[in-house]
């Protein structure tokens, strides 16, 4: 499928995010597809893209949202997304994120610690309130992705580890304005090998089977997200198998009799219907590289500085032969580098060039480091 370009784009001032919402409605729709027949119950994770035209067509297609702040559970809440269908994650809420989202009766507190426990029920009781909690635990499974966006391991802050779990539950007794409804694990993101999946389901049947044998009665499992994207050949994989990845949950993961299972996905929803339009300012050579310069940066996306990532970069408005560039931004920061060695068509100043798959964790983690002007989005 081509890269679907606003009319004006020659023309248009750079850096910009484009999205194609087509190819959203599509990925929703797939997942949607894919997940009804299952009742597995899907939250979009906001922390990937919380726009508003992208929120809207998330809950048109009738997905909750999974949000990690105060301000992402109040732009849920703007967005449309009911208070039941609105769940709050985080190793860290402070007292006025859970003051807030306590006041609109959302649906679940994934609570991370028994302090925290602890704090969700005086809050709550001041409020004179029952908050909903689904513990998250540490489930000691390796996601085999970047150690950055591992969250599954003992050594990750995430989570309550297993050594930790029985003096977390002996607490609930004590607790009158808490009620556990549910156990929650999230590993890890940019999982593209799914056995991982399988290996989680086999860890949760057992976490399951804990909380039983010590009397609790867990209404939903919350299985995370984490599925990856074809970031190398987009083109080829625009809408991520899933099918594969939710008949994973219905076949190995022992559901009791009316239990509820929700998923977190967040960059598999949005990733591919997101491009980073860029400009060429100059070409620059030393003894070893040839540099292109473009408008934008790690401010626009700081995945590649951040995590080593890799994004396909297109020059759009050239056929010459190929050469080899390092792609690199105008941030007074030697990581502010896209790509080394990228095979590009011969480019020149004044070349539109495209990042792609920055749909996700691309806008939403922008910033105006060097005082740079926000880059804006624009919708196809």
């Amino acid at each position: 499928m081509p890269l679907q370009l606003p009319p004006d784009f020659a023309t248009r001032p750079t850096p910009f995010y484009l999205y194609d919402l087509d190819l959203l409605r599509r990925t929703l729709r797939a997942a949607q597809q894919a997940a009804q027949p299952r009742d597995i119950h899907v939250h979009y994770a906001l922390k990937a893209n919380a726009n508003e035209p992208v929120l809207a067509l998330v809950r048109e297609h009738g997905f909750g949202a999974d949000c990690v702040s105060g301000n992402e559970v109040q732009r849920a809440l703007e967005a449309g997304f009911a208070p039941e269908h609105v769940v709050f994650a985080g190793v860290g809420k402070s007292d006025a994120e859970i003051n807030r989202a306590l006041a609109a009766d959302i649906w679940c507190f994934n609570v991370e610690s028994g302090e925290e426990l602890v704090v969700l029920n005086e809050l709550a009781g001041a409020q004179n309130r029952k908050a909903r909690v689904a513990l998250r635990l540490n489930p000691n499974v390796d996601a085999r992705t970047h150690h950055y966006i591992t969250t599954g391991l003992s050594a990750n802050k995430f989570g309550i580890g297993m050594p930790e779990l029985a003096a977390v539950t002996d607490l609930l007794p004590a607790l009158p304005h808490v009620e556990l409804v549910g156990l929650h694990v999230h590993i890890g993101s940019q999982i593209t090998d799914l056995a991982v999946f399988e290996t989680l389901c086999h860890r949760v049947n057992e976490l399951q089977l804990w909380f039983e044998h010590r009397g609790f009665v867990l209404p939903h499992l919350n299985v995370g997200g984490g599925l990856g994207v074809n970031y190398q050949q987009p083109d080829e994989q625009l809408i991520p198998d899933f099918e594969a990845y939710f008949s994973i949950f219905e076949r190995l993961l022992k559901r009791r009799l009316g239990q509820q299972v929700h998923v977190e996905l967040g960059r598999s929803l949005v990733a591919q219907c997101g491009t980073l339009v860029s400009r060429v300012l100059y070409l620059k050579e030393s003894q070893q590289t040839r540099f292109a310069i473009l408008d934008a940066g790690l401010t626009e996306l700081i995945r590649p500085a951040l995590y080593q990532s890799f994004h396909l970069i297109e020059n759009l408005s050239s056929q010459g032969p190929e050469q080899l560039y390092d792609v690199v931004g105008p941030i007074c920061e030697s990581s502010d580098t896209f790509g080394r060695q990228v095979p590009l068509p011969e480019t020149k100043r004044g070349d539109l060039v495209v990042l792609r798959t920055a749909g996700a964790y691309g806008e939403v983690m922008a910033s105006r480091y060097n005082l740079r002007d926000l880059a804006p989005a624009v919708y196809v």
